[in-house]
Protein backbone atom coordinates (compact mmCIF):
# COMPACT_ATOMS: atom_id res chain seq x y z
CA UNK A 1 0.00 0.00 0.00
CA UNK A 2 1.48 3.37 -1.30
CA UNK A 3 1.60 6.24 1.42
CA UNK A 4 1.78 10.00 0.09
CA UNK A 5 2.50 13.33 1.21
CA UNK A 6 -0.90 14.90 0.38
CA UNK A 7 -0.20 18.73 0.60
CA UNK A 8 1.77 20.83 2.89
CA UNK A 9 1.66 23.69 3.98
CA UNK A 10 3.96 27.05 5.19
CA UNK A 11 4.24 29.83 7.64
CA UNK A 12 6.55 32.49 8.92
CA UNK A 13 7.19 35.05 11.19
CA UNK A 14 5.64 38.07 9.83
CA UNK A 15 9.10 40.41 10.45
CA UNK A 16 11.79 39.60 7.82
CA UNK A 17 14.88 41.67 6.76
CA UNK A 18 17.01 41.35 3.92
CA UNK A 19 20.82 39.79 4.46
CA UNK A 20 22.30 42.50 3.38
CA UNK A 21 20.84 44.48 6.37
CA UNK A 22 21.67 41.63 8.84
CA UNK A 23 24.79 41.54 7.50
CA UNK A 24 25.46 45.43 8.27
CA UNK A 25 23.79 44.95 11.67
CA UNK A 26 26.48 42.19 12.65
CA UNK A 27 29.28 44.09 11.30
CA UNK A 28 28.28 46.93 13.39
CA UNK A 29 27.69 44.85 16.90
CA UNK A 30 30.65 41.88 16.04
CA UNK A 31 32.94 44.02 13.59
CA UNK A 32 35.19 45.43 16.48
CA UNK A 33 38.02 44.57 14.50
CA UNK A 34 38.54 45.10 10.53
CA UNK A 35 39.22 41.34 10.35
CA UNK A 36 36.36 40.44 11.97
CA UNK A 37 34.15 42.93 9.76
CA UNK A 38 35.84 41.53 6.60
CA UNK A 39 35.20 37.66 7.41
CA UNK A 40 31.35 38.34 8.28
CA UNK A 41 30.95 40.65 4.86
CA UNK A 42 32.22 37.79 3.27
CA UNK A 43 30.02 34.94 5.10
CA UNK A 44 26.76 37.06 4.37
CA UNK A 45 27.55 38.15 0.59
CA UNK A 46 27.95 34.69 -0.35
CA UNK A 47 25.40 32.69 2.08
CA UNK A 48 23.22 32.59 -1.50
CA UNK A 49 20.19 34.56 1.20
CA UNK A 50 18.48 37.43 0.14
CA UNK A 51 16.35 37.31 3.40
CA UNK A 52 14.95 36.26 5.94
CA UNK A 53 12.33 35.52 8.89
CA UNK A 54 12.73 35.76 12.52
CA UNK A 55 10.68 36.47 15.96
CA UNK A 56 13.29 39.04 16.60
CA UNK A 57 11.99 42.31 16.60
CA UNK A 58 14.49 44.64 17.70
CA UNK A 59 15.12 46.75 14.93
CA UNK A 60 11.48 47.61 14.95
CA UNK A 61 11.44 47.86 18.93
CA UNK A 62 10.49 51.52 18.57
CA UNK A 63 11.27 52.25 22.48
CA UNK A 64 10.42 48.89 23.58
CA UNK A 65 12.52 46.62 24.98
CA UNK A 66 15.09 45.12 22.94
CA UNK A 67 16.13 41.27 22.58
CA UNK A 68 19.79 41.19 21.28
CA UNK A 69 20.48 44.17 19.82
CA UNK A 70 20.20 47.52 22.09
CA UNK A 71 20.30 51.26 20.89
CA UNK A 72 23.59 52.02 22.82
CA UNK A 73 24.99 49.39 20.25
CA UNK A 74 26.42 46.16 22.74
CA UNK A 75 24.88 42.88 22.25
CA UNK A 76 23.32 41.33 24.82
CA UNK A 77 22.78 37.74 25.71
CA UNK A 78 19.87 36.88 27.55
CA UNK A 79 19.84 33.44 29.35
CA UNK A 80 18.61 30.16 28.24
CA UNK A 81 15.58 30.47 30.47
CA UNK A 82 14.27 34.07 28.70
CA UNK A 83 14.87 32.67 25.41
CA UNK A 84 13.32 29.68 26.06
CA UNK A 85 9.65 31.30 27.56
CA UNK A 86 9.80 33.12 24.05
CA UNK A 87 10.34 30.35 21.80
CA UNK A 88 7.41 28.70 24.05
CA UNK A 89 4.93 31.84 23.66
CA UNK A 90 5.63 32.03 19.96
CA UNK A 91 6.07 28.44 19.38
CA UNK A 92 2.88 27.48 21.00
CA UNK A 93 0.62 30.09 18.39
CA UNK A 94 2.62 29.03 15.31
CA UNK A 95 2.24 25.36 15.80
CA UNK A 96 -1.34 25.82 16.04
CA UNK A 97 -1.27 28.39 13.08
CA UNK A 98 0.55 25.89 11.24
CA UNK A 99 -1.40 22.91 11.93
CA UNK A 100 -4.99 24.77 11.28
CA UNK A 101 -3.62 26.22 7.91
CA UNK A 102 -2.60 22.67 6.49
CA UNK A 103 -6.15 20.80 7.56
CA UNK A 104 -7.42 23.74 5.72
CA UNK A 105 -6.01 23.34 2.92
CA UNK A 106 -6.71 20.07 2.39
CA UNK A 107 -10.78 19.72 1.65
CA UNK A 108 -10.51 15.79 1.45
CA UNK A 109 -10.22 16.19 5.06
CA UNK A 110 -12.17 17.03 8.37
CA UNK A 111 -9.86 17.81 11.08
CA UNK A 112 -11.84 14.83 13.13
CA UNK A 113 -10.05 12.60 10.48
CA UNK A 114 -6.90 13.32 12.51
CA UNK A 115 -5.79 9.88 13.68
CA UNK A 116 -1.82 10.90 14.87
CA UNK A 117 0.08 14.07 15.31
CA UNK A 118 4.04 14.32 15.14
CA UNK A 119 5.63 17.45 16.36
CA UNK A 120 9.33 18.29 15.21
CA UNK A 121 11.10 21.09 16.91
CA UNK A 122 14.98 21.64 18.39
CA UNK A 123 15.08 25.04 18.96
CA UNK A 124 12.94 24.53 22.27
CA UNK A 125 11.01 22.91 24.84
CA UNK A 126 7.67 23.06 26.48
CA UNK A 127 5.48 20.45 28.07
CA UNK A 128 2.32 19.57 27.69
CA UNK A 129 4.26 19.25 24.36
CA UNK A 130 2.75 20.96 21.00
CA UNK A 131 0.61 17.93 19.92
CA UNK A 132 -1.24 18.70 22.66
CA UNK A 133 -1.82 22.18 22.12
CA UNK A 134 -2.64 21.64 18.60
CA UNK A 135 -5.47 18.88 19.74
CA UNK A 136 -6.82 21.64 22.50
CA UNK A 137 -6.71 24.70 20.09
CA UNK A 138 -8.17 23.32 17.01
CA UNK A 139 -10.64 20.79 18.80
CA UNK A 140 -9.07 17.43 17.72
CA UNK A 141 -10.26 14.18 19.62
CA UNK A 142 -8.64 13.77 23.04
CA UNK A 143 -7.74 10.33 21.62
CA UNK A 144 -5.37 11.14 19.35
CA UNK A 145 -2.17 9.81 19.00
CA UNK A 146 0.53 12.41 19.78
CA UNK A 147 4.59 12.13 19.48
CA UNK A 148 7.16 14.83 19.36
CA UNK A 149 10.49 14.52 17.87
CA UNK A 150 13.07 16.92 19.69
CA UNK A 151 16.59 17.75 19.22
CA UNK A 152 17.41 16.27 16.18
CA UNK A 153 18.32 19.05 14.16
CA UNK A 154 17.97 19.92 10.30
CA UNK A 155 16.83 16.40 9.02
CA UNK A 156 14.19 15.54 11.73
CA UNK A 157 11.44 15.64 9.15
CA UNK A 158 12.43 12.53 7.79
CA UNK A 159 12.19 10.53 10.81
CA UNK A 160 9.05 11.91 11.34
CA UNK A 161 8.00 11.25 7.89
CA UNK A 162 8.71 7.65 8.51
CA UNK A 163 6.99 7.46 11.54
CA UNK A 164 3.76 8.97 9.71
CA UNK A 165 4.23 5.70 7.16
CA UNK A 166 4.90 3.39 9.25
CA UNK A 167 1.30 4.19 10.71
CA UNK A 168 -0.08 4.46 7.77
CA UNK A 169 1.17 0.59 7.49
CA UNK A 170 -0.03 -0.84 10.17
CA UNK A 171 -3.75 1.40 10.28
CA UNK A 172 -4.66 2.08 6.64
CA UNK A 173 -7.25 4.88 7.59
CA UNK A 174 -4.49 6.50 9.42
CA UNK A 175 -4.60 10.51 8.46
CA UNK A 176 -1.45 11.80 10.21
CA UNK A 177 -0.49 15.35 10.61
CA UNK A 178 3.37 16.61 10.58
CA UNK A 179 4.35 19.93 12.14
CA UNK A 180 7.99 20.45 11.69
CA UNK A 181 8.62 24.44 13.51
CA UNK A 182 11.38 25.96 14.76
CA UNK A 183 12.81 29.14 16.05
CA UNK A 184 16.75 29.00 15.21
CA UNK A 185 17.38 32.95 15.67
CA UNK A 186 16.16 33.28 18.86
CA UNK A 187 20.16 31.20 19.73
CA UNK A 188 22.64 33.65 18.18
CA UNK A 189 25.17 33.96 20.25
CA UNK A 190 27.89 36.37 20.73
CA UNK A 191 31.14 34.84 19.43
CA UNK A 192 33.26 36.14 16.32
CA UNK A 193 34.41 32.31 15.99
CA UNK A 194 34.11 31.71 12.14
CA UNK A 195 31.88 28.42 12.49
CA UNK A 196 29.22 30.75 14.92
CA UNK A 197 29.38 33.06 12.24
CA UNK A 198 28.63 31.16 9.52
CA UNK A 199 26.11 29.48 11.88
CA UNK A 200 24.35 33.51 12.55
CA UNK A 201 24.29 33.90 8.42
CA UNK A 202 22.42 31.15 7.42
CA UNK A 203 19.78 30.36 10.15
CA UNK A 204 16.51 31.97 10.21
CA UNK A 205 12.94 31.00 11.54
CA UNK A 206 9.39 29.03 10.56
CA UNK A 207 6.93 26.29 10.09
CA UNK A 208 5.86 23.69 8.14
CA UNK A 209 2.99 21.14 8.12
CA UNK A 210 1.85 17.68 6.00
CA UNK A 211 -1.24 15.33 6.10
CA UNK A 212 0.09 12.23 5.16
CA UNK A 213 -1.76 9.19 4.17
CA UNK A 214 -2.55 6.40 2.49
CA UNK A 215 -5.70 7.24 0.92
CA UNK A 216 -5.92 7.86 -2.96
CA UNK A 217 -4.95 11.33 -3.61
CA UNK A 218 -7.54 13.29 -5.66
CA UNK A 219 -4.46 16.10 -6.82
CA UNK A 220 -0.81 16.79 -7.01
CA UNK A 221 0.53 14.51 -4.15
CA UNK A 222 4.26 13.06 -3.09
CA UNK A 223 4.71 9.17 -2.87
CA UNK A 224 6.90 7.57 -0.45
CA UNK A 225 9.33 5.21 -2.67
CA UNK A 226 12.15 4.80 -0.02
CA UNK A 227 13.89 5.93 2.60
CA UNK A 228 17.65 5.87 3.47
CA UNK A 229 19.60 7.21 6.72
CA UNK A 230 23.70 6.92 6.96
CA UNK A 231 26.05 8.12 9.47
CA UNK A 232 29.58 9.90 8.66
CA UNK A 233 31.30 8.13 11.60
CA UNK A 234 34.62 10.38 13.20
CA UNK A 235 32.21 13.79 12.38
CA UNK A 236 30.12 14.29 14.82
CA UNK A 237 32.02 17.32 16.03
CA UNK A 238 31.62 19.11 12.90
CA UNK A 239 28.05 19.35 13.80
CA UNK A 240 26.71 20.07 17.24
CA UNK A 241 23.95 21.38 19.05
CA UNK A 242 24.30 21.80 22.75
CA UNK A 243 22.24 23.70 25.48
CA UNK A 244 24.56 26.53 27.11
CA UNK A 245 23.40 28.93 29.56
CA UNK A 246 22.76 31.55 27.26
CA UNK A 247 21.03 29.42 24.68
CA UNK A 248 21.51 26.28 22.55
CA UNK A 249 24.97 26.99 21.04
CA UNK A 250 25.36 25.59 17.47
CA UNK A 251 28.24 24.68 15.97
CA UNK A 252 28.68 24.19 12.09
CA UNK A 253 32.10 23.69 10.87
CA UNK A 254 33.26 25.34 7.26
CA UNK A 255 34.15 21.77 6.76
CA UNK A 256 30.63 20.54 6.46
CA UNK A 257 29.88 20.78 2.96
CA UNK A 258 33.14 18.61 2.29
CA UNK A 259 32.28 15.71 4.80
CA UNK A 260 28.83 15.77 2.76
CA UNK A 261 30.28 15.51 -0.77
CA UNK A 262 32.19 13.19 0.27
CA UNK A 263 29.72 10.59 1.71
CA UNK A 264 27.02 10.98 -0.10
CA UNK A 265 27.32 8.47 -2.78
CA UNK A 266 27.76 5.72 0.18
CA UNK A 267 25.03 7.36 1.90
CA UNK A 268 22.71 7.28 -1.70
CA UNK A 269 23.91 3.64 -2.93
CA UNK A 270 20.62 1.70 -1.37
CA UNK A 271 17.94 3.97 -2.57
CA UNK A 272 19.60 3.91 -6.22
CA UNK A 273 20.11 -0.18 -6.15
CA UNK A 274 16.88 -0.38 -4.64
CA UNK A 275 14.87 0.67 -7.46
CA UNK A 276 17.80 0.53 -10.36
CA UNK A 277 18.36 4.19 -11.35
CA UNK A 278 21.06 6.16 -11.71
CA UNK A 279 21.69 9.91 -10.20
CA UNK A 280 21.21 11.39 -13.40
CA UNK A 281 18.14 9.82 -13.84
CA UNK A 282 16.16 11.66 -10.86
CA UNK A 283 14.37 15.06 -12.00
CA UNK A 284 14.30 17.18 -9.19
CA UNK A 285 16.58 17.00 -6.01
CA UNK A 286 15.04 18.29 -3.14
CA UNK A 287 18.22 19.19 -0.58
CA UNK A 288 18.02 20.47 2.39
CA UNK A 289 19.63 23.82 1.58
CA UNK A 290 21.89 23.95 4.80
CA UNK A 291 23.70 26.49 2.88
CA UNK A 292 25.09 27.67 -0.77
CA UNK A 293 28.11 25.62 -0.26
CA UNK A 294 26.23 22.43 0.39
CA UNK A 295 24.08 22.92 -2.97
CA UNK A 296 27.20 23.97 -4.61
CA UNK A 297 28.58 20.38 -3.95
CA UNK A 298 25.87 18.64 -4.68
CA UNK A 299 25.60 19.91 -7.97
CA UNK A 300 28.99 19.86 -8.73
CA UNK A 301 29.33 15.91 -7.18
CA UNK A 302 26.57 14.60 -9.52
CA UNK A 303 26.69 16.81 -12.36
CA UNK A 304 23.09 18.37 -11.45
CA UNK A 305 21.46 20.79 -14.12
CA UNK A 306 20.53 24.11 -12.35
CA UNK A 307 16.65 23.10 -12.46
CA UNK A 308 17.34 20.04 -10.83
CA UNK A 309 18.47 22.18 -7.73
CA UNK A 310 16.05 24.81 -8.39
CA UNK A 311 13.74 24.64 -5.55
CA UNK A 312 16.60 24.27 -2.63
CA UNK A 313 18.01 27.24 -4.03
CA UNK A 314 14.78 29.27 -4.15
CA UNK A 315 13.53 28.03 -0.29
CA UNK A 316 17.77 29.02 0.24
CA UNK A 317 17.27 32.49 -1.17
CA UNK A 318 13.68 33.32 0.46
CA UNK A 319 13.76 31.86 3.61
CA UNK A 320 17.27 30.89 4.44
CA UNK A 321 18.30 27.57 7.04
CA UNK A 322 14.96 26.85 8.93
CA UNK A 323 16.72 23.20 10.11
CA UNK A 324 14.12 20.70 10.67
CA UNK A 325 11.35 22.92 8.31
CA UNK A 326 13.12 23.53 5.54
CA UNK A 327 12.97 20.42 3.55
CA UNK A 328 9.02 21.30 3.38
CA UNK A 329 9.45 24.29 2.26
CA UNK A 330 11.65 22.45 -0.65
CA UNK A 331 8.87 20.23 -1.57
CA UNK A 332 6.39 22.02 -1.15
CA UNK A 333 7.93 24.82 -3.97
CA UNK A 334 7.77 21.53 -5.85
CA UNK A 335 4.29 20.24 -5.86
CA UNK A 336 3.55 23.50 -6.37
CA UNK A 337 5.15 24.10 -9.66
CA UNK A 338 3.51 22.37 -12.96
CA UNK A 339 4.94 19.04 -14.04
CA UNK A 340 5.34 17.58 -17.51
CA UNK A 341 6.03 14.41 -16.27
CA UNK A 342 2.91 12.94 -14.09
CA UNK A 343 5.35 10.63 -12.30
CA UNK A 344 8.32 13.09 -11.72
CA UNK A 345 11.00 11.48 -9.60
CA UNK A 346 12.18 13.35 -6.35
CA UNK A 347 15.50 12.63 -4.22
CA UNK A 348 14.94 14.82 -0.70
CA UNK A 349 17.76 14.72 1.78
CA UNK A 350 19.19 16.72 4.68
CA UNK A 351 21.94 16.65 6.62
CA UNK A 352 22.15 16.84 10.68
CA UNK A 353 24.23 16.39 13.90
CA UNK A 354 26.32 13.59 13.48
CA UNK A 355 27.05 13.93 11.22
CA UNK A 356 24.09 12.56 9.57
CA UNK A 357 22.57 12.35 6.22
CA UNK A 358 18.86 11.16 6.10
CA UNK A 359 17.49 10.71 2.24
CA UNK A 360 14.41 9.69 0.73
CA UNK A 361 12.95 9.04 -2.89
CA UNK A 362 9.58 10.21 -3.96
CA UNK A 363 7.57 10.44 -6.77
CA UNK A 364 5.20 13.08 -7.88
CA UNK A 365 1.48 12.12 -8.81
CA UNK A 366 -1.02 13.96 -10.23
CA UNK A 367 -3.98 12.05 -9.69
Amino acid sequence: MSTFIHNIATAVPPQSYAQTFLRDQMKEYLGDREITQRIIHRIYSKSGIKKRHTVIRDFEANGDARLFFQPDGSLSMPSTGTRNQIYTEVAKSLFVETARKTIAQNPRIDKTDITHIITVSCTGFFAPEPGFEIINQLGLEATTDRYHIGFMGCFAAFPAMRMARSFCASQPNATVLVVCLELCTLHLQDSTIPDHLISASVFADGAAGMIISSHPPTGSALRFDEFSTSIAHKTEQEMTWTIGDTGFEMMLSSYVPEIIQSNLASALQPLFSQYDCQPGAIEHWAVHPGGRAILDKIEQNFELSTNQLAASRTVLANYGNMSSATILFVLDELMQQPQENPHASILAMAFGPGLTIESALLTKTNA
